[in-house]
């Protein structure tokens, strides 16, 4: 997932709209109906995490996965189910989420717009590579 370098600052900073970075259509076999926009990456000098933006179509998912790292997600707006494990979660604009690594997870768009949300991840796995059953 390449793209073009955003311009930095003078002490590599960089200030841009979201809109700049392109929204990518995730791979079918992952969900549907969702695109991703990497807006802070390794490639812009980030050393120890990366930042996502998640737009989810009405009924639109994220299929269930998991990995050997975290990730903490911040809710902008719309309304959908995340499940973690085995429990399901109602959410909406403003609520948080922290997802442990391992723990097999989904999303689900279940409002009458998009669904969109933050999501920062670490550039390398912080755990061993098993599941974790919940």
């Amino acid at each position: 997932m390449t793209r073009v370098p955003l311009p930095k600052g003078p002490c590599g900073e960089i200030i841009a709209h979201y809109a700049s970075v392109r929204a990518e259509v995730i791979p079918s076999n992952m969900g549907t109906g969702t695109t991703v926009r990497w807006l802070v990456k390794d490639e812009d000098g980030a050393r120890a995490f990366a930042m996502r933006l998640f737009e989810l179509e009405p009924s639109a998912r994220i299929n269930p996965h998991r990995h050997p790292w975290e990730h903490e997600i911040f809710v902008l707006g719309g309304e959908g189910r995340v499940r973690v494990g085995s429990r399901w979660y109602d959410v909406g604009e403003g609520f948080f989420i922290f997802i442990p690594p391992n723990v097999e997870h989904e999303y689900v768009n279940t409002g009458a717009t998009k669904l969109s949300f933050l999501c920062m991840i670490p550039l390398k796995p912080t755990a061993e590579d098993k599941e974790v059953k919940c």
